[in-house]
């Protein structure tokens, strides 16, 4: 962590890992400190209610009697790509994907344990589909039902298809950035 001296410091690492069930979970210290706790309603004010092993972030921390703890989190960056591409986003680039509209969405239902799940995009009919692969992509390890996320979606052999799930809270200030 940086500015260990200081009440609060800001510190990277990589989610070790985070179980929304328990609501929290650990951050690995890039700089080699003590694992940090991330608690789920920190990760919920980013916009996430979940997030994935092997996610890098940047977070705020203050030291407890217990440790370190997250009190914000600043940035989380998804795992690089690992496994198997799925066959239906094969045909898109990652360049193509990020030039995809994000849309704002809310997710129907997600079963973590199948590995799938639907949300709908506001104001448009239909249901786009949501693959546990992509959401390891993007960063998250599990949705919520009625949580609002924002999405970049293709046309799939059998309908829409998320390419790309993002937090909310990072989707409205990436597109505040993209207007100014």
């Amino acid at each position: 962590m940086t500015d260990q001296a200081d009440s609060q410091g800001i510190a990277t690492g990589l989610v070790k890992w985070f179980d929304s069930v328990r609501g929290f979970g650990f951050v690995v210290d890039d700089a080699g400190g003590p694992d940090i706790l991330l608690h789920a309603n920190v990760l919920r004010d980013f916009g996430q209610s979940a997030v994935s092993e092997g996610t890098h972030v940047r977070v705020a921390v203050v030291p407890t009697p217990r440790g370190f703890q997250a009190t914000q989190v600043l940035e989380v960056t998804p795992p690089a790509e690992v496994g198997a591409p799925i066959p239906e986003l094969s045909d898109h680039s990652p360049e193509e994907i990020a030039a995809l509209a994000i849309q704002p969405a809310r997710v129907k239902w997600f079963d973590r344990q199948k590995g799938f799940g639907f949300a709908n995009l506001f104001g448009k009919g239909g249901d786009v589909f949501l693959h546990v692969e992509v959401l390891r992509r993007s960063g998250f390890a599990d949705l919520a039902a009625g949580e609002a996320v924002a999405l970049r979606v293709v046309d799939g052999r059998r309908g829409l298809m998320a390419a790309e799930v993002l937090a909310w809270d990072r989707a409205l200030h990436d597109a505040e950035d993209a207007v100014a």
